[in-house]
């Protein structure tokens, strides 16, 4: 009986062991795929809501610190990235975007290199915009890639900065528009947080009313606030998205605009000096835009400013009366429109249409920058192959976006 029970308490003990075995290999394997997937899936601490805060096993410091990746990440794509942007961890984005691996967008104030005051160009990416800053990743257009570039070729003495108020990652294995534009050594990409950009500045309080909000068209009138905040920080040159710059503009006037017709100065291209005339300009525009706030009109917070503030700097309700003749305006010069709407918005589909395509060079071959007019004209499908007067622009001046747009443009 003793010899028995001996044998069954070793039989006993074996199994134990068995199982114990068995249990201690699957949780290492267990355990070995967690982590792995947390290095292919690492989560991304989310904005602060009413109530909760998710965790992020990636934890960083506030847009522009640096973050502390306690899992070294050992795939050859995150060692790439850690070697191209220093001390920048891996992150991903909200579900919205599918995981793709991207890296943070440097905050405009917080980057080492900042604009240099009156000697830059500012383009303003405004449609990912949301009050509450979550993870969004930088998307361009051709179109927009092709203004960027064309800025960019055409003017190496500046440096083009390019703000975007929603989007706060890039991707880290960049599309192809992206990849272009980094071939051009003055193209800055940056984020902006619209309430620490406008700190300081005439619109700040009223900004924190939340009057914006309420707006209609929020992405353009953000943009509308933007650019002139933009030109009272820093000066300098402030072009929309959906232009093609043809010339150099470093010789262009410190203070300008150029009008739309003979009763409208347009804001899709304007130049203020850091201080003197400018930084006046600049504030005048921002104290204006506060006192005519509409949510509900397009254009009432946009080209509306600038013609109000023209009208005012130059002593007349005429704006035909002062294009052309900055004495009249104390040294604020106001472009005709051949200078850079020489195609008016009515006519825009003259930049998409072969049959337009001689006349169309030729009224806007004297124009520093031309502006073809995305809120009518961004619907048009065009291919790369077509023969008309924006492809034509395109291949001239944004070459390599042109060649990394594909067979639509």
């Amino acid at each position: 009986m003793e010899v028995q029970s001996k044998i069954r308490i070793m039989k006993v003990s074996r199994t134990l062991i068995v199982v114990g075995s068995l249990l201690l290999i699957i949780s290492i394997v267990l355990t070995y795929k967690w982590i792995a997937y947390n290095h292919a899936h690492p989560k991304e601490q989310t904005e602060l809501t009413n109530s909760t805060k998710k965790a992020n096993p990636l934890r960083k410091n506030p847009i522009g610190g640096k973050a502390k990746n306690k899992n070294h990440v050992q795939n050859s794509l995150a060692k790439k990235a850690a070697k191209s942007v220093a001390n920048q961890p891996k992150f991903k984005s909200d579900k919205l975007f599918k995981r793709i691996p991207v890296i943070p967008l440097l905050d405009v104030l917080k980057a080492k290199k900042q604009p240099s005051r009156g000697q830059s160009i500012f383009f303003h990416e405004t449609t990912n915009f949301r009050r509450i800053e979550k993870n969004a990743v930088v998307q361009l257009t051709a179109r927009e890639a092709c203004a960027i570039e064309s800025a960019a070729l055409h003017n190496p003495g500046l440096t083009v900065f390019v703000l975007f108020a929603g989007a706060t990652h890039r991707p880290l294995s960049e599309d192809p528009l992206i990849r272009a534009l980094h071939n051009y050594k003055n193209i800055r990409l940056r984020h902006l947080n619209l309430w620490r950009y406008a700190a300081g500045t005439p619109i700040a309080k009223w900004l924190k009313s939340g009057k914006l909000f309420k707006s209609k068209f929020l992405f353009p009138h953000v943009s509308d606030l933007l650019r002139y905040v933009t030109l009272y920080k820093y000066g300098g040159l402030y072009l929309d998205l959906d232009v093609v710059v043809q010339q150099n503009l470093e010789k262009l006037p410190p203070n300008f605009s150029g009008a739309e017709s003979n009763i409208s100065v347009a804001c899709g291209v304007m130049k203020m000096s850091p201080g003197g005339l400018g930084h006046k300009i600049a504030t005048m525009c921002l104290r204006d835009l506060e006192a005519n706030y509409n949510a509900n009109k397009w254009g009432t917070n946009g080209p509306g400013v600038i013609t109000r503030v023209a009208k005012k700097q130059c002593n007349t309700e005429n704006i035909k009366s002062v294009i052309n003749n900055p004495k009249r305006c104390n040294g604020f010069k106001i472009f005709d429109a051949n200078a850079f709407y020489a195609i008016s918005w009515r006519q825009w589909k003259d930049f998409f249409e072969p049959n337009r395509l001689n006349v169309t060079m030729k009224r806007i071959s004297k124009s520093p920058v031309i502006h073809v007019w995305n809120k009518f004209s961004k619907g048009w499908k065009l291919k790369t192959k077509a023969n008309c007067a924006y492809t034509k622009l395109a291949k001239t001046h944004c070459p390599r976006s042109f060649a990394a747009a594909g067979e639509y443009f």
